[in-house]
């Protein structure tokens, strides 16, 4: 049997264009996948093979800052407001009132914001590595590991753009140290190709740098599933496990033992697994 076709398309949404994979019948409920940093669309592409394959219409996007057609200027335009408002306008323009929502690493941290703000619009919610925004923020104040962990977001704030020079100098060595080797070589060279565009590192960590360390999401009651690599190097255990104090409606907490935080990488298969009668279940 041929794999299910990857479509290429673009969005029109709050006056700008963004890039887009889809997989599935147009049909098909909605289901629409959020990439984290430094990633884009095409990380998903095993999973929205398995999607689309089941029926559902799967769509993953190059956010704010990752479409070129989408990369305004100033820390401002990427504040957690704006990000949120760009997934809402995006399902307007895919016509699904209502949709499941699928984040990873920063798309977790969007995901679990849009599930507090448009929970009524969310059949349901699954993230991937990024343990719930407020559990993630106390084990910040209250977990030594997590604190060292987390030293990266310090770095990224830094003004006058210390973290691109650091990312991109010596042949983007630091950015390529981020992937852990998870990348095959032709994606890690096309991700550095496009964080090279002009502007597009940039508009990529001014998502770091325009958040808001102390707001606080609140409990979640879309039914909710949380995938976790034992391994994560970025997002810790303590978080992770804490996770279910926030979630009030169903919730299914997988970790998955030796993972990293690359999981679309690592363990797609055992993704999907989890994730396709999570979506069935609550269709």
């Amino acid at each position: 049997m041929a794999e299910p076709l990857i479509r290429a398309l673009t969005i029109g949404a709050r006056g700008m264009l963004f890039d887009a994979l889809s997989c599935g019948p147009e049909h098909g409920q909605l289901v629409l996948f959020l990439h984290g940093f430094p990633e884009f669309a095409d990380a998903w592409t095993d999973i929205l093979r398995g999607v689309g394959g089941a029926g559902y219409r799967a769509v993953a996007f190059n956010q704010r800052g990752y479409s070129a057609g989408a990369r305004p200027s100033g820390v401002e335009s990427y504040t957690i407001n704006e990000l949120v408002a760009d997934v809402a306008a995006v399902a307007d323009a895919l016509d699904a009132r209502r949709f499941h929502l699928v984040g990873h690493d920063w798309g977790g941290i969007l995901s679990w914001w849009i599930a507090a703000v448009y929970r009524e619009r969310l059949h349901s919610l699954t993230v991937l590595s990024t343990p719930h925004t407020d559990a993630l923020l106390e084990a910040k104040q209250s977990n030594p590991d997590q604190r060292r962990m987390s030293r990266y977001v310090d770095l990224f704030r830094l003004p006058f753009h210390i973290a691109e020079w650091l990312l991109l100098r010596k042949k983007a060595a630091g950015l390529k140290r981020a992937y852990a080797g998870q990348l095959s070589q032709a994606r890690l060279d096309e991700n550095i190709r496009r964080f090279r565009e002009p502007g597009a590192l940039t508009a990529a960590i001014n998502w770091y740098r325009a958040l808001d360390l102390k707001a606080r999401v609140g409990t979640v009651s879309v039914p909710t599933l949380f995938v976790w690599g034992t391994h994560d190097q970025a997002l810790g255990r303590v978080a992770a496990e804490a996770t279910a104090r926030y979630v009030s409606g169903h919730y299914h907490f997988l970790p998955l033992a030796g993972a990293s935080h690359w999981l679309l990488e690592e363990a797609p298969d055992q993704v999907l697994d989890a994730l396709l009668p999570h979506l069935d279940r609550w269709s």
